[in-house]
């Protein structure tokens, strides 16, 4: 629910714009592509812990929501969506349900237009501005700085769940995290670690999931639907991927086969791009988006997981995440001018093609790093089972018995 309250915020106008707050404020498609993407990331750790930072990252965001519903020009709505506040670490199958339950909401709140002399379109960021204000506030409530200080857990719970942690690596003191400096510069000579998160694989997986998370509203406008029917119309896609987002995360994570999970999805997301581009009908395009919106979507959770789960020690998966969630930002940028800008509808022809090329790139980027994860596992074997046979007594590793 945190999670989705991060989410919600950043995404919102996607729906306001087909509930008219584009032809209100009087702003263009390029103006309209400019505000969605300015916001400020703070995307750094404080030292106040968890309870404080999230819940307060979500509140100063739900405030901006709340702003946005009172704007009237073009400078309020860039002044508002320059304080957006992203969420540190979103999880993918989060988004999707934030997104189906955005577009239920818009759906009902667009019916409020006139009511206290405001759109529809303004009621949208002011009651879901009010539910994310809820959130924050039972977030500082409730949401523990760790285990130990969790009050719904018994103190045995408390040790079995840092036991589980220290055994992983997350709970880590003293050398065992690992120097700053060395370790930093040591992601940047891994291969596994540039093509999941610093070369394009991770522009184009957050490009696309983006683009399909704040546009998708006016892609299923521009299919003949309108109104409160294209934010109904908006969630059937959105709630299929999040229900596979989290069983794929689930498979690829029980069976270790995130890789091979990623490559399925980016090629399910590459069949709907090309039936959305190849397809005139809108009954065919639009199921389109039910192999789009799940494929882009169940590639987010198994290549965090996957990141993290490759990179040791502490100071090194720390660095690998934040520089992931840093250069994702680049893609959206792109994300931001595709669709109604660069691309217009009912077509989005440069859109689709861009987005269908990026799947594609997603597909070799992750079938590269497979192969070198596969590499390193067989080398690393066969380094251990030389270890196994019988030492000489020259041999450095013999010792001589006193």
């Amino acid at each position: 629910m945190f999670i989705m309250a991060c989410t919600k915020d950043r995404y919102n106008i996607g729906n306001a714009r087909v509930a008219g707050m584009q032809q209100a404020l009087h702003i263009t498609d390029q103006q309209h592509s400019c505000c969605t993407y300015v916001y400020v990331a703070h995307q750094r750790a404080s030292v106040v812990g968890p309870r404080i930072l999230i819940p307060g990252m979500i509140l100063c965001g739900s405030i901006v929501c709340l702003l946005q519903g009172v704007m009237s020009n073009f400078a309020g709505l860039v002044a508002c969506r320059f304080w957006v506040l992203p969420s540190i670490a979103i999880m993918h199958s989060a988004l999707g349900s934030a997104s189906a339950f955005s577009g239920l909401l818009s759906a009902a709140i667009i019916h409020m237009d006139g009511i206290a002399h405001k759109p529809g379109w303004a009621w949208i960021f002011l009651l879901e501005g009010l539910f994310i204000v809820v959130i924050a506030l039972i977030g500082f409530i409730f949401l523990p700085d760790s285990p130990n200080a969790a009050l719904f857990l018994k103190d045995s719970e408390k040790t079995l769940i840092s036991d589980a942690l220290r055994s992983d690596g997350i709970l880590v003191e003293g050398a065992a995290k690992g120097q700053f400096w060395p370790e930093f510069r040591r992601i940047f000579t891994q291969p596994h670690i540039r093509i999941c998160s610093m070369r394009p694989n991770r522009r184009l997986v957050d490009s696309t999931l983006t683009s399909l998370s704040t546009f998708l509203p006016s892609i299923v406008a521009s299919l003949g639907y309108a109104g409160s029917v294209a934010q109904l119309m908006t969630v059937p896609p959105f709630a299929v991927s999040a229900a596979l987002a989290i069983l794929t995360g689930l498979v690829a994570d029980r069976y270790a086969v995130r890789g091979l999970t990623m490559i399925i999805s980016g090629t399910i997301a590459t069949i709907g791009f090309t039936m959305f581009f190849a397809s005139n009908e809108n009954g065919v395009r639009y199921g389109s988006l039910f192999l789009i919106v799940p494929g882009v979507f169940c590639i987010g959770p198994p290549v965090s997981a996957w990141i993290s789960n490759n990179t040791a020690p502490l100071v090194r998966r720390a660095t690998a995440l934040g520089l992931a969630s840093t250069i994702r930002n680049l893609g959206t940028i792109l994300s931001m001018w595709l669709y109604g800008s660069i691309s217009p509808p009912p077509r989005y022809t440069s859109a689709t093609i861009t987005l269908l090329a990026f799947q594609i790139g997603t597909v070799i980027c992750v079938a590269g790093a497979l192969v070198h994860i596969v590499m390193e596992n067989k080398r690393k074997e066969r380094m251990r089972l030389e270890w196994r046979v019988p030492l000489r007594n020259e041999s450095i590793w013999f010792e001589y018995v006193m």
